[in-house]
C-alpha cells in the first residue's frame, strides 16, 4: 500500500486515479444521502445500466459514421438523463408499475448497448471495460467531465436543499404546503443519473449502485440530519476510493472492486456498532 502513495506523485495515471475516486464520492455522498434516505436504490440500479446504451451509441457513431463530438462519457449522461426523466413521466403519471418501468429500462438500456457495441466495427474492450470499471485509465478529459458534473451537483442540491429536503421525509407535506413536488421529482432524478455517470467511470455499471448507497447508508447509520450524512458518505466514499486504490496497486486487483469491499466493511462495521449501542 505504501509503494502505492509513492508511485502517486510520480505518475499522471496514478493522481488521475485518485482525483477520479474523490470526484465521484463527493457527489455519490450527496446523491446517494437521498437515495438512501428515499429507498429508491432500484432507480440508480436501473438508470445505471441504461448508461450502456449511450457507451454503445457513442462509440458507434464515432467509428461507422464518424461522429466525433459525442464522447463515451457524453453518451453516457445522455441516456442516463434521459432514463431518469422517462422514469419520473412514468412514475409521475401513475399509469405503469414502478416495477414494472424500472425493469424496463434497467433492461432495455443494457440490450440497447449491447447492440450498439456489437454493430460497432473493430474489437470494443475498452466499452466494455465500464462494465467494471477503470478508474486507472481516466485522462485529463474524463476529469473535466466530472468535475462539471460535480460541480452541477453540488450546486443544484445547494440550491434545493430544503425542498429535497421535505420531499424526502414527507411528500405529501410538502404538497400540501405548496412545494412542486413533481418538478423537484425530476431534478432529483436527474441528480441521480449525473451521479452514476459519475461512479461508472470509477466503478463501472455492474458496481456503481453499492458506491452510490453503502456509504450513505453507513453514514446514516451514524447521523440522523441529512446534512451530515451527506458529508460522512462522501469522506467513507473518499476514504474507501483511496484506499481501495493503494490496497489494489501491488497484487493487481480490481481498483472498482476493492473500493466496494471497503465501502462494504464500513457499512458492517457501522451496523454491527449501532446494534451494539
Amino acid at each position: 500500500m505504501l509503494e502505492f502513495f509513492t508511485d502517486v506523485p510520480q505518475n499522471p495515471f496514478l493522481l488521475n486515479a485518485v482525483l477520479a475516486a474523490v470526484l465521484a464520492a463527493v457527489a455519490a455522498g450527496v446523491v446517494g444521502s437521498l437515495v438512501v434516505v428515499r429507498r429508491s436504490t432500484y432507480l440508480a440500479g436501473a438508470v445505471s445500466h441504461s448508461v450502456l446504451a449511450g457507451l454503445g451509441l457513442a462509440r458507434l457513431l464515432e467509428r461507422r459514421f464518424g461522429v466525433g463530438w459525442l464522447t463515451p462519457m457524453g453518451g453516457a449522461a445522455l441516456a442516463a438523463v434521459c432514463a431518469a426523466l422517462l422514469l419520473a413521466r412514468s412514475t409521475a403519471r401513475g399509469g405503469q408499475r414502478t416495477d414494472t418501468v424500472l425493469s424496463a429500462v434497467w433492461t432495455g438500456g443494457m440490450a440497447l448497448g449491447v447492440s450498439f457495441i456489437a454493430l460497432t466495427p473493430g474489437y470494443q474492450d475498452d466499452l466494455m471495460s465500464y462494465l467494471f470499471g477503470s478508474v486507472m485509465l481516466v485522462s485529463w478529459g474524463d476529469l473535466a467531465w466530472m468535475l462539471a458534473l460535480d460541480a452541477a451537483v453540488l450546486g443544484t442540491v445547494f440550491v434545493c436543499y430544503n425542498r429535497f429536503l421535505a420531499i424526502a421525509f414527507n411528500e405529501e407535506l410538502a404538497r400540501l404546503r405548496g412545494v412542486d413536488t413533481a418538478r423537484y421529482e425530476v431534478v432529483y432524478q436527474v441528480l441521480t443519473a449525473l451521479t452514476v455517470v459519475l461512479l461508472v467511470r470509477t466503478v463501472g455499471i455492474v458496481l456503481a449502485i453499492a458506491l452510490l448507497t453503502l456509504p450513505a447508508a453507513a453514514a446514516g447509520m451514524l447521523t440522523r440530519r441529512l446534512d451530515r450524512m451527506m458529508a460522512a458518505a462522501a469522506g467513507i466514499g473518499a476514504a474507501a476510493g483511496v484506499l481501495g486504490l493503494a490496497l489494489s496497486y501491488s497484487p493487481g486487483l480490481p481498483p472498482g472492486a476493492t473500493i466496494v469491499e471497503l465501502a462494504l466493511v464500513v457499512y458492517i462495521a457501522a451496523a454491527v456498532a449501532r446494534r451494539r449501542a
